[in-house]
């Protein structure tokens, strides 16, 4: 019983920590563009070879 009466605050403080942390993730933006980063690493090609560079192979 007296293990209890030690794990129930730690359990609820450890709760408080994580919504403070999400809360504080929440207002600084970290969710603003979910999708950005899956459609940027499409985006990130580089530019074909030249023909030049295709004869030499």
């Amino acid at each position: 019983m007296s293990g209890l009466l030690f794990l129930i605050p730690v359990a609820l403080l450890m709760g408080a920590v994580g919504l403070a942390a999400f809360l504080w993730s929440l207002k600084n933006g970290q969710y603003e563009d979910l999708d950005g980063a899956a459609s940027r690493i499409l985006l990130d090609d580089d530019a074909r070879p030249s023909q030049e560079s295709r004869a030499d192979r």
